[in-house]
């Protein structure tokens, strides 16, 4: 049982990496914390506990998580350094050999880190409880803001896919969530607490109910229910579990905006077969047309992959094709890397690093021509904008339901409110 009276008063900081789920993941931290007793440390204030949340997408983000441990370590030397997230659930030895680090978690014992905080007392070498990803179980629905009026609501962790490619199932474990009740109570307090947008987040975002035999059509359905001034959006969601159901809802809906982020991650069918993807090029096509077709001003965002083992310049330009011939908004380029414990290391052949580079240029651009096209497409036409407290210059900017980004000058009393415009210029 831990001695709460041990922390009242003490300060505490956090550094998060990676995707929107970790920074859901820590604000439920900051929030478990704050109840028996720390208090933020404010800025160039040492802390007294520092918590890190890393990613381990890439080696890229293993190095950096290293970077920051290192850092925080520097910038808080007499600090007690957690480490948590998916590089601590996948590497627990090699961060817990990190002079400094006192304490390492994996991805079950994140949830209720405060089990495992009995004091915050430096130690000589770092202790580190991560269970095998077989027995992660652990799941809250949390929610989080950002600094700019967005929340984040985690619906889901986890995924049963193993992409050939991708390490996530072993640092994330099992698809699970909460129930459809429980998660709109948690939505339900943050629009109480002013929340005017919420993202709804997840690993496998459309998977939600695999573990309490609901769906994620149910879930949307419960949402939009709810009463208050509030939109939704649907962040990254498998092409495979975003059924027709779901997009005609959307388009109908009071609440949930008409905005798709979809991951791609190769337009060619052979590549999609070497990743176990459980789709198609033509699934994928009838998805972005059905859209288009009951929602014209959709913004659709797509996650490509560049480099992969397997990847020849052949496929390559199949899969720059397909894309150009598809009617979106904007691609959110990846440059493959390989990752350990991986099917895709078996995979010829390897696509050299400077290569990789050369094609991901290429795909920025033709991401960079169809954001400018649906800009212009939507210059004149009315939307609502959410005002986010941001200023630079003169001016402040907020999101469309759409996604498009304008600015008007700074209004302290429009920050966090809804205004009906009409788009000028993009």
């Amino acid at each position: 049982m831990t001695d709460i009276t041990l922390f009242k008063n003490k300060k505490i900081a956090f550094q998060t990496l990676g995707c929107k789920l970790n920074f859901a993941e820590t604000s439920a931290l900051g929030k478990q914390l704050k109840e028996i007793g720390f208090v933020p440390s404010k800025a160039n204030e040492e802390a007294d506990v520092v918590i890190i949340n890393t990613c381990s997408v890439t080696d890229t983000a293993d190095k950096k998580g290293r970077q920051v441990i290192h850092r925080m370590i520097k910038k808080h030397p007499n600090a007690y350094i957690v480490v948590t997230g998916c590089y601590a659930q996948l590497k627990p030895e090699e961060i817990a050999n990190i002079q400094g680090v006192d304490l390492v978690l994996g991805a079950n014992e994140k949830v209720v880190l405060t089990d495992f905080l009995n004091d915050i007392e430096k130690k000589q070498q770092a202790q580190y409880h991560v269970v095998r990803t077989a027995q992660i179980r652990n799941f809250r629905p949390e929610c989080s803001a950002d600094d700019r009026t967005r929340h984040f609501l985690k619906v889901q962790d986890g995924c049963d896919y193993y992409c050939t490619y991708c390490t996530i199932p072993f640092a994330r474990g099992r698809s699970r969530n909460a129930s459809i009740a429980d998660t709109i109570k948690i939505a339900e307090k943050a629009i109480s607490d002013g929340a005017k947008e919420i993202v709804l987040t997840g690993v496998n975002t459309g998977d939600f109910g695999r573990s309490t035999g609901e769906t994620f059509f149910e879930l949307i359905q419960a949402l939009d229910n709810l009463e208050g001034n509030v939109r939704y959006r649907i962040s990254s969601i498998e092409p495979n579990l975003l059924t027709d159901e779901i997009i005609d809802f959307v388009a109908s809906s009071r609440h949930f905006a008409p905005h798709f982020h979809i991951p791609l991650q190769s337009g060619s069918d052979e590549l999609l077969k070497l990743m176990h993807r459980r789709y198609d090029t033509a699934l994928f096509a009838y998805k972005i047309n059905k859209i288009k077709q009951v929602m014209p001003n959709a913004f659709i965002g797509v996650d490509v992959m560049v480099g992969v083992r397997g990847e020849t310049i052949e496929l390559f330009e199949e899969c720059k094709a397909f894309i150009e011939s598809l009617d979106i908004s904007q691609l959110h380029v990846f440059t493959y890397s390989e990752r350990a414990g991986t099917k895709a290391l078996n995979i010829e052949p390897i696509v050299p690093i400077n290569e990789r580079r050369r094609r991901n240029e290429i795909l920025q651009h033709i991401s960079d021509a169809k954001l400018k096209a649906f800009y212009d497409s939507q210059q004149g036409k009315e939307a609502f904008v959410l005002w986010e407290d941001s200023k630079k210059g003169d001016n402040m900017h907020g999101f469309t339901e759409n996604y498009v980004k304008v600015e008007c000058k700074y209004d302290k009393t429009k920050v966090n409110t809804f205004e009906k415009i009409t788009i000028k210029t993009a």
